[in-house]
């Protein structure tokens, strides 16, 4: 069974977009470390159990820079993860059914206190049919294997409702979401779209 995991929202300045999301919802980001030899770092907020917000950009402390393209002016929801126990095997599964996520990676990264953090998670989204405008409507997928998840000690208040997709092939999307067994709201749209409806202490709010 998949679950969604954490939701990515990019931007090329993780500072300022913790700050605009703290007035917007209520609660403030806490920073959650850096992503060392990738070159970029993130701040999390909770979203319920199992379920955080991650702000992802470049981070400036370290000597390997990505380039400032990989990280769009105005930050916006580019991706989800799913969460899966069993990575390897789904992989395979999904591949058989045309969902290329890729191959399994290891991560890592310290957290502000110094905890290391591991887990695997696919390089891919999908494929290609679930990404244009910079944006994957289709998952990743993670296993935090033994780490402790991030939503347990990221900043508390806020809760997801509800993960909604647009694409312009919402049908065959729908059709590989209900393989993966996630039960997420998809319509047409023009361009692929991720909107996150969010309960906070200041009301609804919803960020795309």
């Amino acid at each position: 069974m998949l679950e969604i995991d954490h939701l990515v929202y990019v931007t090329s300045n993780v500072t300022a977009s913790t700050e605009e999301l703290t007035n917007k919802l209520g609660v403030a980001p806490i920073f959650g470390g850096s992503h060392i030899g990738r070159g970029t770092c993130n701040a999390l907020l909770s979203l319920g159990e199992y379920q955080y917000l991650e702000i992802l950009g470049p981070d400036p402390t370290q000597e390997f820079q990505l380039p400032s393209e990989r990280f769009p002016e105005i930050p916006l929801l580019r991706t989800w993860a799913a969460r899966t126990t069993n990575i390897i095997q789904l992989v395979k599964s999904a591949n058989a059914k045309g969902i290329d996520f890729g191959s399994v990676r290891d991560m890592s990264r310290i957290r502000a206190d110094g905890i290391r953090l591991d887990w695997e998670l696919t390089t891919g989204s999908g494929g290609g049919l679930g990404r244009d405008n910079n944006v994957a409507v289709l998952p990743f997928l993670i296993d935090w294997k033994d780490s402790p998840h991030p939503s347990i000690d990221a900043p508390s208040g806020c809760s997801l409702v509800e993960l909604r997709i647009g694409h312009p092939d919402y049908k065959t999307i729908s059709g590989q979401l209900e393989f993966l067994n996630l039960n997420i709201p998809i319509r047409y749209a023009t361009e692929s779209s991720l909107t996150a409806v969010i309960d906070t202490p200041l009301g609804q709010v919803e960020i795309s």
